[in-house]
């Protein structure tokens, strides 16, 4: 149980209240398209696939109800070999995803979460937005409670007027964009021009709540620029981010320097996947661009560089380790879907991120300057650091 106090007043909550993902019935990013018969959409789907993979991840959720029990036939589906990454199909009496399993509106979302796109056949089930095909063999005047956020109005070959019903529900449709159903590859733009505009804000996470043992002194109070490191990553981050906090131990958040916003860590005990994981406790709804304070050789450019070559499609935008062919970390976009990855390998017992991008599928980046991924974790290295800081 939780307790919240407002104005001096104790109220008991049932639940910790914690902010929740941005998800719609299936996934993040979902679009329902109806206003057509199901064949009909399925191939607009089945023509869509070519133009958006493998750029894209995609999905497409469908019911077979003429199929029933006796839908379990082997091999893969047109969806499937049209490039779909995974086909969820309500078959009446269980729903599968290429295989059967017993799934709840939490399992489904579980399953699909690796999808950078799901389309939804909205002739049998809701999403958060909608395109809308105005087929007359499928009027839309009885669906017109799930037309919550249209994006689009696809044109049949012969149809030029919209209906009475839907200027009359739909106000702004006449700014929505319409394109002809057949036009498969202004369909396709649209959707990748809508998913990069639904991106999630990045904004930054400076790690600096570690113990600093091998330093024998706080590595994010050392000074190499004329102000403290945690400072330093801070305005490096906020070049590139809407905001920047700083991911520290609870006894070191009254203590950061005047102008820096304390995250403390609601993980604990657990180094830099604690920090990660209390941001998107915070804010599930956003990327967060990751950097340790150990870095004094760090510029503005590489993490403009990082930004730049973000794929909000991937779980996650990592740098290659300049020692090894492995991805660093701590100097990497962290995707909201990664959110779930990290918890995943934490409910096995790895608590090292590395692992996590490792057995993922991330965005990969050579570093333009390699040598500014150097750690600095000694005090040797740190006079080191030093002397070429100032030569």
């Amino acid at each position: 149980m939780s307790t919240n106090i407002t104005a001096g007043v104790t109220k008991h909550t049932k639940h910790a209240q914690i902010a929740r993902p941005h998800l719609g019935e299936f996934g993040r990013h979902e679009l329902a398209i109806l206003g057509a018969p199901c064949g009909k959409i399925k191939e607009l789907v089945a023509r869509l696939l070519p133009h958006l993979a493998p750029a894209l991840s995609v999905a497409y959720v469908d019911a077979d109800h003429a199929a029933g029990d006796d839908a379990a036939a082997g091999g893969a589906s047109p969806i499937m070999l049209a490039g779909a990454a995974a086909e969820l199909t309500d078959k009446i009496t269980f729903r599968r995803v290429d295989q059967h399993l017993t799934l709840d509106p939490f399992t489904q979302k579980e399953l699909l979460a690796n999808q950078s796109i799901v389309l939804v056949n909205g002739n049998h089930f809701r999403a958060k937005q909608q395109i809308i095909i105005l087929d007359p063999a499928k009027p839309l005047d009885r669906k017109l409670d799930r037309l919550t956020d249209v994006r689009a109005v696809l044109l049949p070959e012969g149809i030029t007027e919209i209906p009475e019903y839907l200027r009359t529900h739909l106000p702004q449709i006449d700014q929505l964009p319409v394109l002809a159903l057949a036009d498969t590859a202004a369909i396709a733009a649209f959707v990748q021009q809508w998913w990069r505009e639904s991106r999630p804000p990045l904004r930054g996470l400076v790690l600096a709540g570690g113990m600093s043992q091998r330093m024998q002194t706080d590595k994010g109070r050392l000074n190499y620029h004329g102000l403290e490191q945690r400072q330093y990553a801070a305005q490096l981050l906020a070049e590139v981010c809407t905001d920047v906090l700083v991911s520290c131990r609870p006894d070191q958040a009254t203590e950061l320097p005047e102008g820096l916003t304390p995250l403390p860590d609601r993980f604990l005990g657990l180094g830099p996947v604690g920090g990660i994981l209390s941001a998107f406790q915070l804010d599930p709804n956003s990327a967060w661009l990751v950097v340790p304070c150990d870095l004094p050789f760090l510029s503005a450019a590489t993490l403009q560089y990082l930004a730049e070559h973000r794929n909000p499609g991937k779980v996650a935008t990592a740098f290659q380790s300049p020692e090894n062919e492995f991805p660093e970390p701590l100097t990497s976009i962290w995707e909201p879907r990664s959110y779930g990855v990290l918890l995943r390998f934490l409910s096995l017992g790895y608590s090292c991120p590395r692992k996590a991008l490792i057995n993922s599928d991330i965005e990969l980046l050579t570093p333009q300057k390699p040598e500014e991924l150097r750690n600095v974790n000694t005090p040797q290295e740190r006079e080191a650091a030093e002397r070429e800081l100032k030569a």
